[in-house]
């Protein structure tokens, strides 16, 4: 009995934080009766699972990091070549995020658990970035924080190029992957 009540949980929590970020998208003020309708539930069991929105929202921020996370390493990058592992992280990870925007692209507190997790996200990715700089990929003095930032910013505007929303080929992952990797890499510049 303690393990379907357990998995009911479980499903409740997924079904609560899918619904709030599809309401947030939405409205950034949504309340949490509105959520709660939006996912099929009650008031009350969204209170019971989270206290207030606060936690909710910190729920949300340790749930998409936790995914990201599972995305790059879905995408195995110490086990192909440096561009490789760009790519396949890359696209992964693009996924993610376009499931998640709200969550992803609102500054909101974090907690402890989401700083820790945007932590290891950054290492998996100062890694990749290493590698790729040892593999020729990128210049040998070339500023890897300056890199990583830039490389944040590209996937961001990706998934918000203009007119995106109107082509849903516009949103392939693997073509925006070799978007964003092509000008990390090349810049907007002649190729050679």
């Amino acid at each position: 009995m303690g393990r379907a009540l357990r998995a009911d949980a479980e499903r409740s929590v997924r079904a609560i934080l899918e619904a709030a970020e599809r309401v947030l998208a939405q409205d950034t003020g949504a309340s949490m009766e509105q959520i709660a309708e939006a996912a099929g539930l009650t008031r009350i069991t969204v209170h019971r699972r989270f206290a207030n929105r606060q936690a909710l929202l910190d729920a949300l921020a340790v749930s998409a990091k936790q995914q990201l996370i599972d995305a790059i390493e879905e995408a195995r990058p110490d086990a192909a070549p440096a561009l490789v592992a760009l790519y396949r992280v890359t696209a992964n990870v693009l996924r993610v995020k376009s499931t998640w925007r709200f969550t992803l692209s609102h500054a909101n507190a974090h907690s402890e658990a989401a700083a820790a997790l945007w932590s290891e996200i950054d290492a998996h990715t100062r890694e990749l970035l290493i590698r790729a700089r040892r593999e020729g990929l990128l210049a040998p003095g070339a500023d890897l924080e300056w890199t990583r930032q830039v490389y944040y910013a590209l996937l961001s505007e990706a998934l918000d190029r203009p007119g995106a929303d109107q082509d849903p080929a516009a949103q392939d992952p693997d073509a925006l992957a070799a978007l964003v990797i092509d000008t990390l890499l090349h810049g907007a510049g002649p190729h050679d």
